[in-house]
């Protein structure tokens, strides 16, 4: 009975258990039933607002127009104005077009490989291609990586703006179906071919093969041309091999690669290929000089223009019926070119050559470039204004020696370097360009008289790195620097656009904009592309006005003066370069022969770089000394045409300027008494600037001259004068007396005379004058002179004055005291204290003249009426003396022991 128990038990649980395990199963499937139909619904709602957002998208996409795909539409160029200076059309481009039967199959495997190597199998678009992107634009942002097919560049190309939208995206896709729709494979090959831009103005395959190699016909193209031409249309500038051939080999050979990749070529045919120098590939670029002989107006500043907008917009000027807006200035252009094809400045010498870059300083903007000299009415011939010329000499050291060291050393205008024989780290001496030594000087001194050792010493302070960071943010773009830079000694040169840049970044408070010649450009649909470059700061605001203002100094008083215009704030460096030995030796050339010069300034408003130099090697392609100012005299003539001379440049509160004792070391602050010869202004970083003065006493005062006493017997006075032809700011005159009879006085004045009153009867006195300045503690040397006063019995007997002066000055009396009373009988002259005696009866009193009298340097014999020496009658208190002032009157000298001396003629 239990047993049948149990076995009921275990039935009922057996069946249970059974029982919840498939309604756990049931749960399981309706859950995966959910998630499955929700999954679904929104697939279907994405789908369904994927198609409507495409179609939405879509809508307005241009129509499939064949006559944009067959005839090209030309491109207008506005000045800065907005007033239209070209068009460009078919009719200037280098075109020549192929048909898809004359593409050789080297070619088409080469532009497959690289652009589309699924170009047969898809219908417009290559979802596998498509889908690489996505994840790279996921990854890396959108427009990382494009995904674009032959065929939708073709779109791109013909009907769209390069804009990297959603929209547009969009549009290319449906266009790009419909033309493949519309066209066969091989003719939309064929447009692709035909229509992609080569640089130098190339376009289209046929034409690439022409330019570059020199080929006609198409099927003459060897593996390693048709490589470097299926590469170029990605970058075509970077890629252009005349100007970067390293970049263009290493494109070429990717292009290589990608060929045995995809089984076109063999890995051994890729590898021979790749050995294939670029150099060798080439037609010789100096035959593209003459290959244009149709006249484009502006064409140096077109040029630019052209680079500009196909590389930042990636579109065809010649057929995609742009607006392009620009910065040039017509006016200052027109001037340009008449300066460069001028004989006025230029010597006849044959290949010598000459370029200018002109742009607004705060903006970036290119308002003129002159690239070249008698350019035959070619079009778009070589540019040297924006192409590399050569060297920049001494111009560099703003950019790599002195710029970081105020930057990132905080040195003074007034930090001192030594110029001194000296030698590069590795021990190779150098020279500055006279071959002579300077000593100590300040890093101003050294800018502006372009020392070469200073300059040195302050990128090897600075250090390497530091200056190539300082450097390519003014755009110079070095992938490394060495010592020999410090002086300009670049290997692949500049241009002058490019140092008219960084120039530009001083005068603009440190903040560095791209030159540019385009601000936008409207296509066809009227939609706009704004290609106006970021400001970026390169620098310290305190760093570009130090080097401004030590620029200034180079023009003012430096190698720049011939630059200086009056009126205009203008800082600037010159430069000149010299061949190395070998170059000399080949062509026979004199030591120190100078293949380059330049001149690299700014205002406020303009940055203009001029270089001279020449196109060609040969026994004469040196510069005179008169050539080598060439730069100089062509900035100043351009510069003192286009600047009005408004504006200053203004310094910010992060540098302070002051008066610094010359040659001081660390600098000091001139001293109250420093001279002003020997005072310097310099600028410093606020909170470097220094703070002990400098310990200068003050120069002596000059002293007096002509220098006369004279004692008058009729006024019983000795009257002191003297002059004074310095400065008495702050000064006065100090007047020592004393006589033979121990009497002394000490009387201080401003005016130029002195007269004593009843001086001591037959005593010698002695005048001492100094000049002196109290608050400065300085005083002059000493004039003197004496004078003889009678004594007073032979007074009384003969009238007569027996006073000897001995001045001290060249100009006084010699010691002789003209007699002036050899006709005065008048028994009263002189004898007693009851003034002038005779007729006349004046200061009756006491005797004295109330007001000063006229020193008596030329004393005459009065009339018989007259009881006094002189010319005239009357009351004497407004005589004057002969310096047209006052004199002084003194009391009585003081005699040793300090009494008082009684009144003799009391």
């Amino acid at each position: 009975m239990s047993g049948d128990y149990r076995s009921r038990v275990e039935r009922k649980k057996a069946t249970k258990q059974v029982q919840q395990k498939k309604a756990k199963k049931r749960k399981t499937t309706s859950f995966f039933k959910k998630l499955m139909i929700t999954l679904l619904l929104f697939m279907m709602i994405g789908m369904v607002s994927g198609i409507a957002t495409f179609a939405y998208f879509v809508k307005d996409a241009p129509p499939l127009d064949e006559a944009k795909i067959k005839d090209p539409l030309s491109s207008t160029i506005y000045d800065m104005n907005g007033h239209k200076i070209a068009e460009l059309g078919a009719q200037g481009q280098k075109r020549t077009y192929v048909s898809y039967k004359d593409i050789p199959k080297v070619l088409e495997d080469a532009v497959l490989a690289t652009e589309d190597v699924r170009f047969y199998q898809h219908h417009g678009f290559d979802l596998i291609r498509l889908g690489g992107a996505v994840v790279a634009n996921l990854k890396d942002g959108f427009g990382a990586e494009g995904g674009s097919t032959i065929t939708q560049q073709v779109v791109k190309l013909t009907f769209l703006s390069s804009e990297k939208t959603l929209k547009r995206k969009a549009q290319e896709l449906w266009l790009a179906l419909r033309l493949e729709q519309k066209y066969s494979k091989h003719e939309i090959l064929e447009m692709y071919l035909n229509k992609v831009y080569y640089s130098n103005n190339v376009y289209g395959v046929a034409k690439a093969a022409e330019f570059y190699f020199g080929k006609t016909d198409l099927k003459d193209l060897t593996l390693p041309e048709a490589a470097l031409l299926a590469g170029m249309p990605q970058s075509p500038n970077n890629y252009n091999p005349y100007e970067y051939p390293e970049a263009a080999k290493k494109r070429r050979d990717v292009v290589l690669s990608l060929m045995a990749k995809h089984g076109f070529i063999t890995k051994e045919e890729a590898e021979k290929a790749k050995k294939v120098p670029i150099q060798s590939m080439l037609v010789d670029k100096k035959k593209h000089k003459n290959s244009n002989s149709s006249s484009v107006p502006y064409d140096s500043f077109i040029e630019e223009v052209i680079k500009e907008v196909t590389d930042q917009a990636n579109v065809n000027v010649y057929e995609d019926g742009l607006k392009i807006y620009t910065t040039l200035d017509p006016d200052a252009q027109n001037y340009v070119d008449d300066l460069l094809n001028s004989n006025d400045l230029f010597t006849n010498k044959e290949n010598l050559q000459s370029a200018i870059a002109l742009i607004d300083t705060k903006t970036g903007e290119i308002r003129a470039l002159g690239g070249g000299r008698n350019k035959n009415n070619v079009a778009f011939g070589f540019n040297y204004a924006i192409q590399r010329v050569g060297q920049p000499g001494s111009t560099i050291k703003p950019i790599l020696d002195y710029g970081p060291a105020v930057e990132y050393l905080k040195w003074s205008t007034a930090h001192q370097l030594v110029d001194e024989p000296y030698a590069y780290s590795d021990g190779t001496p150098i020279k500055n360009w006279n071959g002579t030594y300077e000593g100590p000087m300040t890093m101003r001194m050294a800018l502006a008289k372009s020392r070469n050792i200073p300059a040195l010493k302050a990128l090897q302070a600075v250090g390497k790195e530091r200056a190539k960071q300082f450097a390519n943010k003014l755009g110079m773009g070095f992938d490394e620097i060495y010592e020999s830079y410090a002086i300009g000694g670049l290997g692949k040169g500049v241009s002058p656009l490019q140092m008219a840049g960084a120039y530009s970044a001083f005068g603009n408070n440190g903040v560095y904009i791209k030159p540019h010649a385009v601000t936008k450009i409207v296509f066809p649909d009227d939609t706009e592309m704004d290609l106006t470059p970021k400001p970026k700061v390169a620098m310290k605001d305190y760093t570009a006005y130090m080097i401004t203002d030590m620029l200034k100094s180079v023009v003012q008083y430096g190698t720049g003066t011939l630059a200086n215009v009056p009126g205009l704030h203008i800082a600037g460096k010159t430069g000149t370069t010299n061949y190395d030995d070998d170059t000399i030796r080949k062509y026979g050339l004199p030591d120190g022969a100078v293949p380059d010069s330049w001149f690299v300034g700014y205002t406020p408003n303009y940055t203009a770089a001029v270089w001279t130099g020449f196109s060609k090697r040969s026994s004469e392609a040196y510069l005179s000394t008169y050539e080598q100012k060439i730069p100089r005299l062509l900035f100043k003539k351009v510069i003192a045409h286009v600047d009005d001379g408004s504006g200053d440049f203004k310094m910010p509160k992060s540098v302070v300027k002051l008066p610094i004792k010359k040659g001081s070391n660390p600098p000091k602050l001139a001293g109250k008494y420093t001279p002003e010869s020997e005072i310097v202004y310099e600028c410093f970083v606020r909170g470097t600037q220094p703070t002990e003065v400098a310990e200068d006493r003050p120069e002596p005062l000059s002293p007096v001259t002509n220098l006369q006493g004279v004692y008058d017997p009729v006024t019983n006075t000795i009257t002191v004068s003297w002059k004074y032809g310095g400065q008495l700011e702050n000064g006065s005159f100090e007047v020592h007396i004393k006589n033979d009879k121990g009497e002394s006085n000490v009387v201080t004045t401003n005016e130029s005379s002195l007269t004593v009153n009843n001086p001591t009867p037959g005593a010698v006195y002695t005048f001492e004058v100094y000049v002196i300045n109290k608050e400065e503690e300085n005083r002059s040397e000493p004039a003197s002179t004496t004078v003889q006063v009678p004594g007073g019995e032979q007074n009384e007997q003969n009238g007569d004055n027996q006073g000897q002066t001995s001045p001290s000055d060249e100009n006084g009396n010699n010691g002789q005291q003209p007699n002036g009373n050899e006709n005065n009988n008048n028994s009263g002259n002189n004898g007693t204290n009851n003034g002038n005696s005779g007729e006349n009866n004046n200061n009756g009193d006491s005797g004295n003249n109330t007001t000063p009298t006229p020193p008596a340097t030329n004393p005459t014999t009065p009339p018989p009426q007259n009881g006094g020496n002189g010319g005239g009658t009357g009351n004497n208190s407004t005589n004057n003396n002969n310096t047209g002032t006052n004199t002084n009157q003194t009391n009585p000298l003081q005699r040793p022991d300090d009494v008082p001396a009684a009144n003799p003629n009391r």
